[in-house]
């Protein structure tokens, strides 16, 4: 089997992504520090414990333009087109972005109270999480119609597909999986990582992608990200991204952490983002 080389509108919606630009940014700068989620984490929720010594590196393939007033929560490439969840009570939407020029084709903001999270597309659908609403959302992936809603008791942080079952996290250690009809729960798996005299928690998993049987998952506030078995559980490699991270920081002021995967299936490219970051950047891992 070949090795996966990712391991070597109209005005008027021009208007309406007018209401997320800079300003908004601005504006937003005070309300965003007072979520929880991003300050810094209890020390049983730190990474710390990572094992730096079984991280893995990568080469910059390419970067394209990216809206640095997002605040990326999720990130799907699908066909031949990037959808984006972006959050912040009152900044929160999904969008339809042209990866080369990163113009927003369509966008769909979602109201407040609800802070919008990880994204997810399941054949003509696209599913969307909220952080603490405990209510998600389902669009039309052509027209951004609302198809319904559904519920859950946790936290929603990250989503992703595996071809028969959503997965699904929440900032905890744990992944869940969801049935792709009903989005019943019906399994789940605990993250942790072996280290050489003992086995951590990895918590804080944040946007999710399925990428070759395996997931990948942002962990919230770091360079990092872990390639999980969906199985066992077990973080099997680290994708350390901290050069990449201060290239984006270098930019401008207001670049925040890294968050958002997505991965072009057809041409077996990886894609890496960040909140308000100004690019998209593809990479090649190094395994």
């Amino acid at each position: 089997m070949r090795k996966p080389k990712h391991m070597r509108t109209s005005l008027a919606k021009a208007t309406a992504l007018a209401t997320l630009t800079f300003a908004s940014l601005l504006a937003c700068s005070s309300s965003c520090s007072d979520r929880s989620k991003s300050t810094k984490p209890p020390a049983d929720n730190d990474t710390t414990g990572v094992d730096t010594t079984v991280t893995v590196g990568f080469i910059l393939i390419n970067a394209f333009p990216h809206d640095s007033t997002a605040y990326t929560q999720g990130l799907v490439f699908h066909g031949d087109t990037l959808y984006e969840g972006t959050g912040n009570v009152g900044y929160s939407s999904i969008r339809k972005v042209d990866l080369e020029t990163g113009t927003v084709l369509q966008i769909r903001p979602l109201p407040s109270p609800h802070f919008g999270e990880g994204i997810a597309i399941w054949e003509d659908k696209l599913y969307e999480l909220t952080w603490r609403s405990h209510v998600g959302f389902i669009y039309d992936r052509a027209s951004f119609d609302s198809l319904g809603l559904f519920h859950y008791p946790h936290e929603g942080w990250g989503i992703t597909h595996d071809g028969s079952r959503f997965i699904v996290s929440d900032g905890t250690p744990r992944l869940r999986f969801w049935d792709s009809a009903s989005l019943a729960p019906v399994d789940s798996v605990d993250v942790y990582q072996v280290l050489p005299d003992t086995t951590l928690p990895v918590r804080n998993l944040n946007e999710l992608e399925y990428i070759n049987g395996k997931v990948y998952a942002n962990v919230w506030q770091s360079d990092l990200i872990a390639v999980i078995s969906p199985e066992t559980g077990m973080v099997e490699a680290w994708i350390k991204l901290t050069e990449l991270v201060a290239r984006e920081k270098a930019k401008y002021w207001w670049t925040d952490v890294l968050n958002g995967i997505a991965y072009d299936q057809v041409n077996d490219r990886l894609f890496v983002t960040g909140k308000y970051w100004p690019e998209v950047v593809e990479i090649e891992v190094q395994f």
